[in-house]
């Protein structure tokens, strides 16, 4: 099932989004700035690493979720020994 697009005044700054045209992805990557009154948006492009300006117009813009981080959690340490009293 395809993802509805979704209009610029949706997106937010460090939304992670997909670019398609013609059932080809065109552009994939994290957006940096929008401008919902022109109905235009930047991204940092993920495969360049470019800042690209996109129409969406012209594509169809799909949201997608960002790369899940796994925690690292520290090796446990053993408790702490009480201080000697004299």
């Amino acid at each position: 099932m395809e993802a509805p697009g979704i209009r610029t005044a949706q997106l937010r700054i460090g939304d992670q989004i997909e670019a398609w045209h013609r059932g080809r992805l065109f552009h994939k990557g994290r957006v940096t700035d929008v401008v919902p009154a022109l109905e235009l948006f930047w991204i940092l492009d993920a495969r360049t690493g470019a800042r690209k300006l996109l129409d969406p117009e012209a594509l169809e813009i799909r949201q997608v979720d960002p790369p899940v981080k796994l925690e690292v959690s520290a090796k446990p340490q053993p408790p702490a020994k009480p201080l000697a009293t004299a």
